[in-house]
């Protein structure tokens, strides 16, 4: 078999089992999963956003909640700020890209509303600009990114740091973050 097919492989289970060992991050997630579940509760809705491949995990954490992971259930309040090409061309082009997520957020989140900002690298400036946002306006923060210290590290009240600079297996690492949530949820709010 090819070494690098065995290598990536094993780089990324490594990766998990590294996660899997981190009570912190373990703990993190877990006071995540109840945040969101105690936000939608009460009235409350998430907001996701994040780039590229990052763009895709928020869009896909929003699917899961607004549909379903395991039960068939009521849909969730769930947005991915990264879909409304309209709206992110706008901003992008009268303000500046850095914008493109916080100004969504000053439109549409409120207080205790839950901000999730995906960025394997942490420092994406629309991130950034979106998190401050939501934080000035009481929004409950919270970040997935890398091992690597970041500029979104400061606004985040939940940070999960996957122990990784490795972009793709930080993102595969994000998307098991995003099932885990989504099962947590489901279960929190959907005991029966």
């Amino acid at each position: 078999m090819n070494n690098k097919i065995e290598s990536y492989i094993k780089n990324s289970i490594e990766t998990k089992i590294s996660i899997l060992r981190n009570d912190t991050i373990l703990n993190i997630v877990e006071g995540l999963s109840e945040s969101i579940s105690e936000s939608l509760l009460n009235s409350g809705k998430v907001l996701v956003a994040g780039n590229g491949g990052s763009a895709a995990d928020a869009q896909h954490f929003a699917g899961e909640l607004m549909c379903k992971l395991y039960k068939t259930r009521a849909p969730l309040s769930v947005l991915a700020l990264t879909t409304d090409s309209s709206v992110i061309t706008a901003i992008s082009n009268d303000m500046d890209y850095k914008y493109c997520f916080s100004r969504q957020i000053e439109a549409l989140g409120k207080k205790d509303d839950i901000f999730v900002g995906i960025s394997t690298s942490g420092n994406s400036d629309n991130i950034v600009e979106a998190l401050k946002t939501a934080k000035e306006l009481g929004l409950v923060t919270a970040g997935l990114t890398g091992i690597d210290k970041g500029a979104m590290d400061e606004f985040c009240d939940y940070l999960i740091k996957i122990p990784s600079s490795n972009v793709p297996q930080i993102q595969e690492s994000h998307i098991m973050i995003v099932h885990i949530l989504a099962m947590l949820i489901e279960e929190n709010l959907f005991k029966q």
